[in-house]
């Protein structure tokens, strides 16, 4: 019924308020009557005139003070001072009308009386109203879930108050961990300590907890996270108070914790000398630039302000949805950057040829390449076509139009590989590596790291996604472990390390300490609120399927072939020194290689990468 209310259009809507008022106003008159006068009699001649003059004043004050012009499933205290004043005014009216009229039974106390009954009934009907409108109150308490916000400062009350209008979880209390607000309430709703969210998520049957936590370090968000990772709720973040409070969003919109809440640490903050360098007032070359990696050089490199930024990608779609993008940044934030988009592939020469002579870029980053592990093992041909001899042409078109810097997003998935894909994207280091050597004048440096977060290949939106779906999440195997970074935070240091390039370095990524992916699973349906199902707990909601490592698949990557990494001027980028073939020896193995590749010749391919590429083992 409510739906097909608010279904109607605003006229409707409008006389039917103004419908019950008029009923209202007639309510309020009779009851005043009848208190006043202690009978509840039928009116005699002049109190019908009280009965007539009730609503022909009240309705046209009422349009006076905008009264039916408010959205009635959203009002607050607002709305209900706008009946106040505009029922004041009214009562001021009567009165003025009683006392001029002096009709006979009609005592003159009724322009006080009536009124206050009257406001009673109207502001009720408004609470009514947004009750039963927006699906909240008494009507839907039964079915609503119960939560904990996490969080007593303004963000946090900002939520609550804004949940009066979405409704859907009943808020129990606050937590916080200021003691000079625990133990007391904030509107009536108590804030408890930190301590006592375990007693609290059991004795009130806390389904959720939101984190209202906006000024927080990431240190001690995680901090919180692990606090309540072992309990029965469902963890999240809110989303923009402008959305709740509006009621353009519902609790379904609230956003689940970033992957860098669960895994994450405090970022050290970027150099800006080191971002700006080769970058500012400069032609900049992206490859893959619609990737997940790319995608976000190109954001990071367009606060730079180039002078132009080439967009190289071939890929239509994902080249115009970041071309799209980059194009709203510039409007957003006035920035001056010609922004080109090059439908272009890295395995065609004579395009990037034409396109480096035609543009000149003097700094590449060149992240177009497959990543896929079973993807490229399944297709062994075309992931050395694409990610050696795409490098390849790349390097070529580099050198023969000026580039100054070139850089090379590798991978970990590069040292002692069991999989064609790190066997390719360790062929195409040494390709850069030669070429540092026997074409000096373009600074060619490699930056290698590992998993980032929510990147296409991301095991992360893969649990999310089976989460969503009732599971099971899938494991390749129990002890299967993974380095992380954050897609922004990657993308800073790649910046930053390309900038120091001398020539032919290898920079590798501080990616911290790695994680095993069953853990991730495990921390994901905790703090989603379910519980893992498994033989000692047939009753859990999902269940974790070990699936079996996938061909090429590795338990634990590495980032260093050698040992003895060197420091940088930047504390998460370190120096490897790692062994190449000069380019005179490497071309040979190369033609090979790419014979093989065009054959689609998996021995062939292999048989190079067992030669040249260390610690080469294929599963």
């Amino acid at each position: 019924m409510s739906k097909r209310v608010l279904a109607w259009p605003r006229p409707a809507k409008q006389v039917t308020v103004m419908a019950l008022d008029i009923v209202l106003s007639l309510v309020s008159t009779w009851l005043a009557f009848g208190l006043r006068l202690d009978t509840w009699a039928w009116p005699t001649d002049a109190q019908w005139r009280v009965y007539l003059v009730a609503p022909l004043l009240a309705l046209p004050i009422f349009v006076y003070c905008n009264l039916y012009r408010a959205i009635f499933r959203y009002t607050g205290q607002a709305a209900l001072y706008a009946t106040a004043r505009a029922v004041f005014l009214y009562a001021l009216l009567l009165t003025s009308v009683l006392l001029w009229g002096r009709w006979i039974n009609v005592p003159r106390t009724l322009g006080v009386l009536q009124p206050l009954i009257f406001l009673f009934l109207v502001g009720a009907s408004r609470a009514f109203a947004r009750f039963w409108l927006a699906g909240i109150g008494l009507l839907t308490s039964r079915h609503a879930g119960r939560m904990l916000i996490y969080g007593a400062g303004d963000a946090g009350v900002q939520t609550a108050t804004a949940f009066q209008v979405t409704g859907q979880l009943k808020l129990v209390a606050f937590v916080d961990d200021d003691p000079l607000k625990i133990g007391r309430s904030v509107n009536g709703v108590p804030v408890i300590a930190a301590a006592d969210v375990p007693e609290h998520v059991v004795s009130e049957e806390i389904t959720d907890i939101l984190l209202a936590l906006p000024g927080s370090t990431r240190e001690r968000r995680n901090s919180i996270i692990r606090s309540l990772e072992s309990l029965p709720v469902h963890v999240r973040s809110l989303p923009s108070l402008s959305d709740l409070s509006t009621g353009k969003v519902t609790v379904q919109d609230f956003r689940e914790l970033d992957i860098e809440d669960l895994l994450g640490r405090e970022p050290v903050p970027p150099r800006s000398d080191l971002l700006a360098r080769d970058l500012a007032d400069q032609v900049v070359l992206v490859s893959g630039a619609g990737g997940s990696i790319g995608s976000e050089l190109t954001r990071q490199i367009l606060q730079q302000r180039p002078r132009q930024l080439l967009l190289l990608d071939h890929n239509e779609f994902g080249l115009y949805s970041i071309h799209q993008e980059l194009q709203a940044l510039c409007a957003a934030e006035g920035l001056a950057v010609e922004l080109v988009p090059l439908l272009a592939s890295v395995s065609n020469p004579e395009r990037l040829r034409a396109l480096f002579a035609s543009y000149r870029p003097a700094t590449v980053y060149h992240a177009a390449a497959y990543k896929h592990v079973p993807m490229v093992e399944d297709n062994p041909g075309e992931g050395a076509r694409n990610n050696v001899f795409g490098t390849l042409h790349m390097a070529q078109a580099a050198v023969s139009a000026g580039v100054h810097r070139f850089v090379l997003i590798s991978t970990d998935k590069a040292v002692r590989p069991t999989n064609v894909m790190g066997a390719t994207k360790r062929m195409a280091e040494l390709v850069l590596q030669a070429f540092a050597q026997s074409h000096p004048q373009t600074l060619f440096s490699m930056v290698r790291f590992g998993n980032v977060l929510g990147s296409s290949g991301s095991v992360v939106p893969l649990f999310r996604k089976q989460l969503a779906s009732g599971g099971p999440l899938t494991v390749t195997d129990p002890e299967v472990t993974r380095y992380f970074m954050t897609i922004p935070e990657a993308a800073q240091l790649v910046l930053q390390a390309g900038a120091m390039g001398q020539g032919g370095d290898v920079f590798v990524l501080d990616m911290g300490q790695p994680i095993k992916i069953l853990d991730l699973a495990r921390r994901m349906l905790h703090l989603s609120g379910l519980s893992e199902r498994s033989v000692d707990n047939p009753q859990g909601d999902i269940e974790i399927a070990v699936t079996g490592l996938r061909p090429g698949e590795k338990l634990y990557e590495e980032l260093l072939i050698g040992d003895n990494p060197e420091p940088t001027e930047h504390p998460r980028i370190m120096k490897a020194r790692e062994p190449f073939l000069p380019w005179d020896q490497l071309q040979g193995e190369l033609e090979l290689l790419l014979q093989a590749a065009n054959a689609n010749d998996l021995r062939g391919i292999q048989a190079v990468f067992l030669r040249h590429v260390q610690g080469y083992v294929p599963a």
